[in-house]
């Protein structure tokens, strides 16, 4: 008996969430190599369909780095990174969308077999990720700078409760397709949508102020206060993008933003149903 009114007590507790966050977008980003671990995605994705189930519209983008890695080291092709970004020739970028579109086909097959309505769309296609030529001090080759985002198409299927399920590729006006971080399209869709939250599943729990000492996680931080963690580089190497996505989305009107560890079973749901969280939060 006392287990069950304990979980009684945990349904209470997020109701005030459920009820605030009802029809409200909330984006998340997952990639890396915890999007190549099976149990972990379906957890992951679990927890996603859940959040459709209790009436929020969940917006999905999702990258696809070490699948890509892998795939072109079978092909005997070097990958090239500067400053963390592929470079991307013809060749590469074929390989890039097709390992996207593999996943994106996989996830919503996936999400689909839980009983949700999930639908893969291309961030090229409609306009929905638009782009330029990225400018760095050695060329990239098809990497894209972010322009613009039409928010429609995924308005569309979140007005018939559908699940959406982008991949991080970008159009430009010369009708070239561009690679993107996925993280870089993530906040600027989730503030096209002006959404209520920006999340990022990472294999941390956070941010730490010492990386070798558990005790120095961050829960909450701002703006400014992540800038100046950035600055003496206690923020560094991968999390120095999903923090920079962090400060965009809410620049551009997201609500709040969360890094947490899609490690931690459920670990979506505690950041969002409960008192405390798991992650690191960050807000204006």
């Amino acid at each position: 008996m006392e287990e069950a009114i304990r979980k009684a007590d945990v349904l209470i507790e997020a109701l005030p969430y459920i009820k605030k966050f009802h029809k409200k977008n909330i984006v998340i980003k997952y990639g890396g190599s915890i999007l190549g671990d099976e149990k972990i995605r379906k957890g992951v994705l679990e927890d996603i369909v859940f959040l459709s189930f209790m009436g929020l519209r969940p917006v999905l983008v999702h990258g696809g780095g070490p699948n890509i890695s892998d795939r072109m080291r079978q092909s005997g092709k070097k990958s090239d990174f500067v400053d963390g970004m592929r470079v991307t020739d013809e060749e590469t970028l074929k390989m890039v969308e097709e390992e996207l579109q593999e996943l994106n086909s996989l996830i919503v097959k996936e999400m689909n077999e839980m009983g949700a309505l999930a639908i893969g769309l291309n961030g090229k296609e409609h306009n929905i990720i638009q782009t330029e030529k990225k400018k760095a001090k050695v060329d990239l080759g098809l990497v894209g700078h972010i322009t613009g985002i039409n928010k429609e198409p995924i308005l569309e299927e979140s007005r018939k409760d559908r699940i959406t399920v982008i991949l991080p590729m970008g159009i430009g006006k010369d009708k070239k397709s561009y690679n993107v971080n996925a993280d870089e399209a993530a906040a600027h869709i989730a503030g096209s949508l002006e959404a209520e939250k920006l999340v990022l599943l990472t294999n941390v729990k956070g941010i730490m102020r010492n990386a070798e000492d558990q005790n120095s996680f961050i829960s909450t931080l701002t703006t400014t206060e992540a800038k100046g963690l950035a600055d003496k580089k206690v923020i560094s190497q991968g999390m120095i993008p999903k923090v920079q996505a962090c400060i965009d989305a809410l620049k551009h009107g997201v609500k709040k933003t969360h890094i947490i560890d899609a490690r931690t079973p459920h670990g979506l749901l505690l950041e969002i149903f409960t008192d405390t969280g798991i992650g690191t939060e960050i807000v204006k």
